[in-house]
Formats: structure tokens, sequence, C-alpha cells
């Protein structure tokens, strides 16, 4: 099941795999030192933006709305009310509807179990941050999605914990749920040729006497529960994948047998996109979050606040891997405005993902548009 077709045209998943492969093994999208830096406004990218003068500019094939309040963090805090405010004026501006109701229906449907992938581990400050995700939670509910048929997730449901999602989903009558908690699906994986150390919590752990795998199964949660994903991806720095975005997250979060890719880049390059790739993964997806009110540009796992920036934004669209570049491209900037070391990163990951049509990676086809 590696590679699993999303759309009727793309290539079948051996095609795809060899396809990643031969361009890992071509060095495309080997660790560079990073981009240049982006201009002195933080965003928009518009198409054509890097282009001569004398081209045509290309046109865009992926929109992201970045929604900005001067409210948004007070001392580090988010402010919740200002967030139920952007959030709303993110999804209306996003979908073209008129209302944030509206907005909500043309995504889901109230039969639709709505997953909110969330990135938990690094805590409050630095992961996904609880205000963002109850502005989103108060503005589904508000439009008449059912409370039972929402639920907060993660890997660990001890993260969850601990970042207080489950104080939040009490408050709104939402359920909070881990994908190693909720079980692994036997029917639905992804297989490689990678061997991996099976621990504890794994499928194929002790089963049969095995201690190595080369399938990582998918979560049930994900596989037999969750309809339609929302995933709200920090923003905030990742020593291999160069950010803890879309990608990353929904991939490594989704499926068991994950330490076969996580200390190698180039092995992140090809597993992430081809399990984001998988129907029961990222068919789902219908709305991906940014959350932008800070920019950790180094830290990865631990929150370092001298190492953020103030930016007071939300960032909303429907292309996972539009808004990581985005996010690479910003924490490169904030390094480079502190003074800081630039960091090496791969765009092979990115690229991958274009290739299995999941999203657009170049930085010219990519149209962002600013809410205030």
């Amino acid at each position: 099941m590696s590679g699993a077709s999303r759309n009727p045209g793309r290539r079948n998943s051996g095609r795809a795999a060899l396809a990643l492969l031969l361009l890992a093994l071509s060095g495309r999208g080997d660790s560079t030192n990073e981009p240049p830096p982006a201009p002195a406004s933080p965003l928009p990218v518009r198409p054509g933006a890097l282009t001569p003068a004398f081209a045509l500019p290309a046109p865009a094939r992926a929109r992201v709305v970045v929604v900005e309040d001067a409210a948004a963090v007070v001392a580090y805090q988010p402010q919740r009310e200002v967030l139920r405010g952007m959030v709303d004026r993110g999804l209306i501006h996003l979908t073209g509807q008129p209302t944030a109701e509206a907005a909500w229906r043309s995504l889901v449907s109230t039969q639709d179990v709505v997953g909110i992938k969330v990135h938990a581990a690094p805590g409050a400050l630095s992961g996904t941050r609880p205000a963002v995700v109850e502005a989103l939670v108060s503005s589904l509910l508000t439009a008449g999605h059912p409370p039972e048929r929402v639920v907060i997730w993660d890997k660990h449901l001890a993260h969850l914990r601990q970042a207080g999602f489950t104080e939040l989903a009490a408050r709104q009558g939402v359920r909070v749920a881990g994908a190693v908690e909720s079980g692994y699906d036997p029917d639905e994986f992804y297989e490689n040729s990678i061997l991996g150390q099976l621990v504890h919590g794994d499928l194929d752990f002790n089963r049969a006497g095995e201690s190595l795998g080369r399938r990582s199964y998918v979560s049930r949660l994900v596989s037999r529960e969750i309809t339609k994903i929302v995933s709200v991806a920090p923003l905030l720095n990742h020593n291999l994948a160069g950010v803890s975005g879309h990608l990353w997250g929904l991939a490594l979060g989704s499926v068991d047998n994950t330490l076969r890719f996580t200390g190698e880049a180039g092995r992140l390059a090809v597993a992430v996109p081809e399990i984001c790739a998988l129907p029961s993964v990222g068919d789902r997806v219908v709305l991906c979050v940014t959350d932008a009110l800070l920019a950790q540009y180094y830290g990865e796992e631990r929150p370092l606040l001298h190492y953020s920036a103030v930016l007071n934004q939300l960032w909303l669209g429907t292309d996972p891997v539009a808004l990581d570049v985005l996010g690479l491209r910003e924490l490169a900037r904030q390094r480079e405005r502190a003074g800081q070391p630039a960091v090496k990163t791969s765009a092979a990951l990115y690229h991958n993902a274009e290739l299995l049509q999941i999203g657009v990676s170049d930085l010219n086809q990519i149209q962002v548009e600013q809410v205030r």
C-alpha cells in the first residue's frame, strides 16, 4: 500500500516509489544552506515574484490565507476571543462563503467525524496552542456540528493531557484521543524495504516473535473512525524535516513503526509523502491551519521562547505542502532577522510530496492572501 493513489490520474504506487528513490539518489533536494531571505514584509509570496521581468508569471496553483491581528498574543499568551474572530475571517476568505457557518458546511457535513490533528509534544507554548484549537472547535460547533463528532488527536494521549487539550475538550464537550491508544488497523498500512525496530505499542510488536518490521500500520482512529481531518501545526522548526509541519505531523502521528524513519532526513523525505498519500490518511484532510502566532526557529520539541518571534498570524489553506514550504521560508527569515546561524535544510520531502500530487512546493505558484 506504499504511496497509494489519492487521485485517479496519479501514477501507480510502484512507479511513484521508484520516482522518489531515484530523486533521493540523484541528490535533488540534498541539504544545502537555507534559501535566500524573504523580502522585508513577512508575507505574501506572489506568483511570478522571482521570475525575470520579461517572463509571464506562473499561475498560482495553491492558495494560503494569512489572518493577522496585533492583539492575538499578549505576553506570549494567545487571546481566545481574538483568535475566534481570526478563525472565522480566515474561513470565510478561504472558502468564499458568506459566513463561517457556511464555510464549515462547504468543508464537512454534520455526519462527518472531524479529527483535529495537533502537535502536542512540545507543550502549549511551542506546540499547537490549545487556544487556536479551541477557536476552531468553537467555530465548528457554532456551525451546528455535533460535539460528539469532534475529536482532538495526536499520537500519544499523554502529550495531549500535558499540553492542556483534555481540559479544552471538556470545556467544549468534544473528545480527545491518542493514535497509539486507539490501536492500529491490520488492514491499512504503509510498507517499504526499511526494517524498523518494533517497540511497545506497534501492532507487530512481539506478535509471532517479531522484533523488526517493514510495515507501518495506520491507527484505527484515522482509518476507521475519523472521516475528515483538520490539521493544526505550529510554526516550529524540525531539525531534519525543516518544519514540524502538516506533512511530518500527519504522517508520523497516523502510523506505528516510525523509528525506522525518524533518524535520517533521506528516509523521512521518502516515507512522509508516501504515508500522506495513503487514501486512509491524506484523502481525509480538508483544512490545514498553521499556528503562526509565534515562529520558533530553534528547539524542535523544546519550548525556547528566546528563539521565537511573535507574528500574530494564522495561516489557512487546503494544501499542506504549500503551508509547509511557506513555514520553511518564514523560519529561515526569522533566523536571519535575529542574526542567528543559518540551518542546513533539505527540500526533498516537499519536492517528493509534489511528485505524489499532495500539493505545491514551488513558492512562485503559491498565492498568499492577507486578511486583517
